[in-house]
């Protein structure tokens, strides 16, 4: 359940821009200005701030989780579409085509193929089916190219999302400053007035 000063100081910051549900931050030039449209003191909006640069923390943890899962994949489609290469390129040539693979891990063994019409791709969840090797290919750089695309997009949400951390932290050191200096112009008031 939001609370009324995380919704006023939500709707102060609903002016800025968004990626793909990544709220963007809104960069504070005069304090009092933002206290006062967003309803908030100061504990309250560095309460908000707060909170928000916890979620942007959260979600570039995920972004950065998809992105090393991505990277890894990559090379793993690299590596299967240069196997079909070399099938196809053995294929009619008479020449067997003698191959290492795993058959568990740390065991390996030796093949001999010969003409391979076919292969069989791991889909996932324990799911195998073939291709013919033209298929294969396709599929594969398919797959390859989505994995790209969505590499790139993943790099520029988390270059957006590190830009929204940047702003928050200097939104909130500005809130936090500007207290402090409010707090000391109240103290010399306060010691101007006594001494008078």
């Amino acid at each position: 359940m939001a609370s009324s000063s995380s919704t006023a100081a939500a709707t102060a910051t609903e002016t800025t821009t968004e990626r793909r549900g990544i709220p963007g931050a809104q960069f504070v030039e005069d304090v009092e200005t933002y206290l006062n449209q967003s309803g908030l003191d100061v504990n309250s909006a560095l309460s908000f701030l707060q909170e928000r640069l916890q979620q942007y923390k959260l979600v570039e943890m995920k972004l950065l989780a998809q992105q090393r899962d991505l990277q890894a994949k990559i090379p793993d489609i690299e590596k299967c579409l240069d196997v079909v290469a070399t099938l196809q390129a053995k294929k009619g040539t008479g020449e067997p085509l003698i191959a290492d693979f795993e058959v568990s891990e740390g065991i390996y063994s030796q093949a001999r193929i010969e003409d391979a019409e076919s292969v069989c791709l791991w889909l996932g969840a324990n799911v195998m089916l073939e291709y013919s090797c033209e298929e294969a290919n396709d599929l594969l750089q398919k797959n390859l190219d989505n994995a790209k695309a969505s590499l790139e997009v993943l790099v520029a949400d988390l270059l957006f999302l590190r830009d929204q951390v940047t702003i928050t932290q200097v939104t909130i050191a500005r809130v936090y400053n500007w207290d402090v200096h409010q707090k000391r112009r109240m103290r010399e008031a306060v010691t101007a007035e006594k001494d008078s």
